[in-house]
């Protein structure tokens, strides 16, 4: 678990690091900056509710209106109107999955995910986290699916884990699969690099044509996941024009 004040820092030295990615990596530390006091606030109230955040809603539309791109400015006007009732919906209707956040319509899904996931991480934490090897390929805590994968080292080589996109709980997860479709061989599951992100691959599928982006901490052991998969999104664009699309749009809906 990488702690928010590590995040916000990692996100501020990468915003230095590539620019072509600083207006998304300084927006995520306001926003990081807003989950952390969400996340400590749920901590110390002891609430298991998504009631517990509609409270958050007003300052999270402000941040937004205030710092975030044109859509999400627009998304968060409208939002502003909504009732606590359909405010609360929104957020049960992806808590409970009975859609996926990047099914939701227009920029919907940035709030429900922005609010979630401290409220997802703090039940994580006081949860009991699944151990060992798992042949599930979406989240053992809360059933969401992985935004990336983590490559730890281990003698002399590394294990892949699953990153949860909603509460931060890693499991680990096979090498040679595909997280979406099940595929298991080798030869229609390449990996693909950049050489200016060394320590950065894309897990491919030449089955079902998705992607999903790996952190090797193998090779950067300062790599805050999460935050290095924003910072390299320029390998999205790339797998994008080869016709690979990414399992799942992380907060951003890249």
């Amino acid at each position: 678990m990488y702690s928010w004040d590590r995040r916000i820092a990692r996100a501020s030295e990468l915003s230095q690091s590539y620019p072509s990615s600083s207006e998304l990596l300084i927006f995520y530390q306001q926003l990081a900056r807003f989950q952390k006091s969400v996340f400590e606030k749920l901590a110390s109230a002891r609430e298991h509710d998504t009631t517990t955040l509609l409270p958050f809603f007003s300052e999270l539309i402000a941040l937004v209106r205030k710092a975030g791109s044109p859509p999400l400015a627009k998304a968060a006007a409208a939002l502003e109107m909504d009732s606590k009732e359909e405010r609360l919906s929104l957020l049960d209707s992806v808590w409970q999955h009975q859609v996926e956040a990047s099914d939701l319509a227009g920029e919907y899904a940035f709030f429900a995910q922005a609010l979630l996931q401290p409220y997802a991480e703090f039940l994580a934490a006081g949860g009991n986290q699944a151990s060992g090897d798992t042949s599930s390929s979406v989240c053992p805590f809360c059933g969401s699916k992985p935004q990336l994968a983590i490559l730890r080292p281990e003698g002399d080589g590394a294990k892949r884990f699953l990153l949860c996109s909603l509460c931060a709980t890693e499991w680990m997860y096979r090498r040679v699969i595909c997280p979406n479709c099940g595929e298991e061989n080798k030869d229609h599951l390449p990996v693909f690099a950049a050489q200016e992100f060394d320590y950065v691959r894309l897990h491919a599928c030449d089955t079902c044509h998705t992607y999903i982006k790996a952190i090797d901490l193998s090779k950067n052991g300062n790599a805050v996941p999460v935050v290095d998969e924003l910072a390299t999104v320029s390998l999205n664009l790339w797998a994008q024009e080869n016709k690979y699309h990414k399992l799942l749009p992380n907060l951003f809906g890249v």
